[in-house]
């Protein structure tokens, strides 16, 4: 066993063959000599020769594969528990890392009170466009990329700052404050897993940064079609559990109703998308998964007793940027065959 590594760099892949090799190969490209690192591909049970091609293509990778397919959350979570890293960088398969970037990723932390540092991701077909400088959460139960769609010249050059959370494409996190919350919820699958995530952080009084000197490429939506009813499904399902499970009371009660308002505007533009059909099955999962709430909320005010810091939760108020971000968004990246 080789000295324990400063940092472990995870990557969940479920038949991603095809996209870990431009990842793996930025990884041994940038990997720092002065920082020790390891990188643990998860298998979540593919069934395209991924295990026969990275032990013959990337020994020095270590392995960890799922029997049958659990989902991304099961997946960062096996890679997460294998990890021996002070900090965890949470890696999408479809994602290309910049020099410097552990470096500037790992630097937020000399703050005891950092438990997470989001990079700036930028759009890997246009990286003249962010596709996140952070997650943000609007107190409406809109969860978004901070700054997605914009140019990339309004971030790479501001000063690190602090934002809600991270995005789970590229996410660095304290190891210890992962143990503390809980990791990843396997019952959210895929989709604002992250800002499930960064709510219980914060619950727990960690703080986020965002730094800019820490840049990744990522394919926009290349793992997940956004066009299939299940996904739209999981993620209006996904949404309202991350609403009611995670704001403080006296944010949730302000916000009850605006939220409400909200949903409908939400159901009325997919109306007319013709994609109103999974977001009301989303729902009505949602409200059948309501007896998991309480027990949510119970977890959230035992992290609060015993935070390190008083919880501060930076939710937005203003939606006015988020839908012209939203609207204006970069196109999805095609999804080859595999």
């Amino acid at each position: 066993m080789t000295a324990k590594p400063v940092c472990s760099v995870v990557i969940p892949s479920y038949n991603g063959r095809h996209l870990l090799g431009t990842c793996l190969a930025s990884i041994a490209r940038h990997r720092p000599g002065s920082i020790p690192i390891e990188v643990i591909v998860v298998d979540d049970a593919s069934t395209d020769g991924t295990e026969d091609w990275l032990i013959s293509a990337h020994p020095d990778v270590r392995f960890v594969r799922l029997e049958r397919n659990e989902g991304f959350c099961a997946s960062a979570n096996a890679g997460i528990a294998a990890s021996r890293g002070v900090i965890v960088q949470l890696l999408n398969n479809d994602t290309e890392v910049k020099a410097g970037w552990i470096e500037a990723g790992l630097s937020p932390f000399v703050d005891p009170e950092v438990g997470s540092v989001a990079p700036l991701v930028l759009v890997r077909s246009d990286p003249s466009r962010v596709d996140s400088a952070g997650d943000q959460y609007a107190l409406v139960g809109w969860p978004s990329k901070r700054g997605h769609g914009q140019a990339s010249s309004l971030w790479a050059a501001r000063p690190p700052d602090r934002v809600f959370g991270a995005s789970g494409s590229s996410a660095f996190y304290r190891a210890e404050a992962l143990r503390k919350v809980g990791g990843f919820d396997p019952r959210f699958g895929s989709y604002y897993e992250d800002v499930d995530l960064a709510f219980r952080l914060r619950w727990a009084g960690y703080d986020c940064v965002f730094e800019p000197k820490c840049r990744i490429l990522h394919d926009l939506s290349s793992t997940y079609d956004h066009a299939d009813p299940s996904l739209q499904e999981r993620m209006a399902r996904n949404a309202e559990v991350l609403f009611w499970s995670n704001l403080p009371i006296g944010r949730l009660l302000v916000a009850a109703i605006p939220h409400a308002a909200f949903t409908l505007l939400q159901a009325a533009y997919r109306g007319l998308q013709g994609r109103h059909r999974p977001f009301l099955r989303g729902k009505v999962a949602a409200a059948r998964a309501w007896s998991t709430i309480g027990p949510n909320r119970k977890l959230r005010a035992d992290l609060a007793r015993t935070a390190i810091h008083r919880p501060r939760f930076r939710l937005r108020v203003a939606l006015w940027e988020d839908l012209i971000n939203h609207l204006g968004r970069p196109a999805e990246s095609p999804r080859p065959p595999v």
